[in-house]
């Protein structure tokens, strides 16, 4: 069955930043999708900037997985937005949250918390090893035990997040560092996958790998079933039992 996939990137830097048009010429958007893209997806994309902030009703309401990049606009995003996806997720459809989206509206809600971390960024950004922490995860799958990226923005922990449902990945850094990178979460019925490698002025989006993990994700993050009940506050006007006279 096909899965109706939206990647939603918040696409400022890609306007203002001549390296970051450099790195990623089709936005950061445009490389995710080429490099997930195979007949079970169905790909569609939406930025900040375009009508409805990107994500009208009916390309929201027609999403298995969203897929959320975002970093110098969290703030602009309107809250009635969030509350759309928040409702969305809590029915059952899946969430990537991608690199800084740790600290959007969005991720920020569905957690409950700051979710702050400790970064660096530089020029040449810090080597991140990636170690698949629980290779029997779907989301692990076909990958081998660890795996690099040359260039990333060190993210550390302690990170202000509720206990995961399940940790997959664990990065360390070349400044010594470790961060729990790949973490998954349920809220209602929907599946959330946190992945933080992705800083927008290193080529980690034309990673192979990274698009492995991140289609992964996808496969994972999608309601395995649609059957079961959507709980909203109800009134049980009669008792399932009742006591005899």
């Amino acid at each position: 069955m096909t899965i109706k996939v939206t990647i939603w990137n918040e696409g400022r830097h890609e306007q203002l930043h001549k390296e970051v048009q450099e790195i990623y010429p089709d936005r950061i958007d445009g490389a995710i999708a080429a490099g997930i893209a195979n007949p079970d997806f169905e790909i569609r994309s939406g930025t900040l900037d375009d009508p409805h902030e990107g994500l009208p009703d009916a390309l929201l309401n027609d999403t298995d997985v969203l897929l959320w990049w975002g970093h110098m606009a969290h703030e602009e995003v309107s809250d009635g937005l969030i509350d759309r996806i928040q409702q969305r997720v809590l029915k059952g459809m899946g969430l990537l949250v991608l690199h800084s989206a740790h600290h959007s509206k969005l991720f920020r809600r569905l957690m409950g918390t700051n979710a702050n971390l400790s970064w660096r960024e530089t020029p040449q950004g810090d080597l991140e090893r990636i170690w698949v922490v629980n290779p029997a995860h779907p989301i692990a799958e076909g990958l081998p035990p660890f795996f690099e990226v040359n260039a990333s923005e060190m993210y550390g922990e302690p990170f202000d997040i509720p206990q995961p449902d399940e940790l997959v990945f664990i990065s360390w850094y070349s400044g010594g560092e470790v961060f729990r990178s790949g973490c998954t979460f349920q809220r209602g019925r929907g599946r959330i996958f946190f992945f933080s490698p992705g800083h927008e002025t290193y080529p980690i989006y034309h990673d192979k790998t990274v698009h492995k993990v991140i289609a992964n994700g996808i496969r994972w993050a999608r309601q395995t079933h649609t059957d079961g009940r959507i709980l909203e506050n109800w009134h049980r006007a009669e008792p399932i039992h009742t006591r005899p006279a």
